[in-house]
């Protein structure tokens, strides 16, 4: 599960990393949280050999739906069922995208409560989460996002290694290699697409424990990066 995540890289950062053309200021967020809206990065409407910068409310609204449904989250989607789910399938099949990060939350159960873990790069860099984004449009719909809603989801996976003490699942992260295809509307090969969906090489990532302030989503601060004891 993915239920918390950092996106703090300036659009320099992002620029590079993801070959994306000259982006406005982008404010940094230490404790992104469900239903909030993301960053995210997909191949643009006109020319899908381009990539946009968008922001989506994280927690899929199917297309067909009636809705946000709070009852149903949604936020995450298991790579092993996700080209098969029909919340999920069409997106799977043509509306990919990435979720940029520099770290995502885990928690550990203990013998005195759950326990925040941050994952992330040892070396500080960004990287690419798996994701699908969905339209949604609804003509009767009084919601406070409004009656057109762009969301998306985050995909999972079993845990490698380096989270199995912690957890049992982790977001699915793409190797930058991977990206285009990734992002191609075009490619609809479901194994070439499967194939990517992977637990990461833990080797070049660190996990340590962080403040507990990380449970309220209210809380967004750099601190909250810092190691505790």
């Amino acid at each position: 599960m993915c239920g918390r995540f950092v996106q703090s890289s300036d659009q320099e950062v992002l620029e590079e990393h993801f070959g994306l053309d000259q982006l406005s200021a982008v404010s940094p967020r230490y404790n992104v949280a469900p239903t909030q809206p993301v960053l995210a990065i997909r191949a643009e409407q006109t020319d899908v050999d381009r990539r946009e910068l968008v922001q989506l409310r994280w927690g899929l609204v199917p297309a067909w739906s009636k809705g946000p449904d709070h009852r149903y989250s949604m936020i995450n989607a298991r790579a092993e069922s996700v080209a098969d789910k029909p919340a999920y399938r069409n997106a799977f099949r043509q509306r990919r995208c990435l979720i940029p990060a520099d770290g995502f939350y885990e928690w550990q159960t203990g013998a005195d409560g759950k326990q925040p873990f941050l994952i992330r790069r040892a070396d500080g860099a960004p990287f690419a989460m798996a994701g699908l984004w969905e339209h949604w449009q609804g003509e009767h719909w009084q919601g406070p996002e409004g009656r057109v809603i762009d969301s998306c989801t985050i995909l999972v996976t079993d845990a490698n290694a380096l989270l199995a003490p912690i957890h049992d699942r982790m977001p699915v992260i793409l190797d930058p290699a991977d990206y285009a295809l990734w992002l191609d509307p075009g490619m609809q090969d479901r194994q070439r697409l499967q194939a990517l969906l992977q637990p990461v090489d833990p080797a070049g990532w660190i996990a340590y424990p962080v403040s507990r302030a990380v449970n309220r989503a209210t809380n967004d601060d750099p601190r909250l990066l810092d190691p505790v004891s």
